[in-house]
Order: structure tokens, then C-alpha cells, then sequence
């Protein structure tokens, strides 16, 4: 633990000396990002910067209900195709088909759903044609 600062020096001679001590320990080699340029240094001056790397880094989103809701459909699409059992691609599209149901009834702020259920039998006939072809 660092000393407590002597009365008779300046707090920047001290605090000059513990950043010399420091150094000459290694304190400071091998850090992350040493020699690398800032990242966004040249990027106009944003207030809400930390906000938009923090939704960045934690894979955050704050769209409305119903486009998150549009978004999660077309990804679940884009992964049904690649399952390998027909009962689990039956099982994901009635969870998806749920939640599709239970949006466009509670969707109070932002715009409406235009999302209808999925058709189950017409996504394992595309699921069955695609292996086939694969196959």
C-alpha cells in the first residue's frame, strides 16, 4: 500500500517520486493498448459516447418491441434452416409463433407489429427441400 504523503513535501514532488518508484518497478510495462493510436481520437465529440460503446461492448439494444421482434424473426429463420431435426425446428418455430402472438397484443409504444404467425408447415417443407438439396 502507498505511504501517506510526508508533511514536509509537495504533493507533486510526491506524487512525482511515486510515479518514478512505479516505473522503475515495471508498473507500467506491458500494458493493454501501450502504443497503440486512441481509438475514435479523430471522431467529432459525442456526449453520449460512453452510452453507445456500453450498448456496443454489452450487445445491448433499445429498438421498440416490434422492430427487436422483426430482427429476432429474421435471425431465428436464418437458424432454423440450419437444424438438424425436424422436432426441434417445430418446437423453435412454435416458441417464435408465440411470441410473435404475444407482441402484436401488447405492443403499446413505437410502431405496430405487422408480423404475422409463422407457417409452421410451410417452414419444414422449405427446411425438408433445402436438405435435400444439401444432402
Amino acid at each position: 500500500m502507498t505511504e501517506r504523503k510526508p508533511p514536509w513535501t509537495t504533493q507533486e514532488s510526491w506524487v512525482e517520486a511515486q510515479i518514478r518508484i512505479a516505473m522503475e518497478g515495471g508498473a507500467f510495462d506491458n500494458l493493454p493498448g501501450a502504443g497503440k493510436p486512441i481509438p475514435d481520437l479523430d471522431q467529432a465529440r459525442d456526449p453520449d459516447w460512453w452510452v453507445k460503446q456500453l450498448m456496443k461492448r454489452e450487445q445491448l439494444s433499445f429498438l421498440p418491441p416490434s422492430m427487436e421482434l422483426a430482427r429476432k424473426v429474421e435471425k431465428e429463420l436464418a437458424e432454423i434452416e440450419t437444424l438438424d431435426s425436424e422436432p426441434e425446428l417445430r418446437r423453435r418455430a412454435g416458441l417464435l409463433n408465440a411470441e410473435i402472438a404475444k407482441t402484436n397484443k401488447a405492443t403499446l409504444e413505437g410502431p405496430p407489429t405487422s408480423l404475422a404467425p409463422l407457417d409452421v408447415e410451410k417452414l419444414v417443407e422449405r427446411w425438408r427441400i433445402a436438405r435435400s438439396r444439401s444432402a
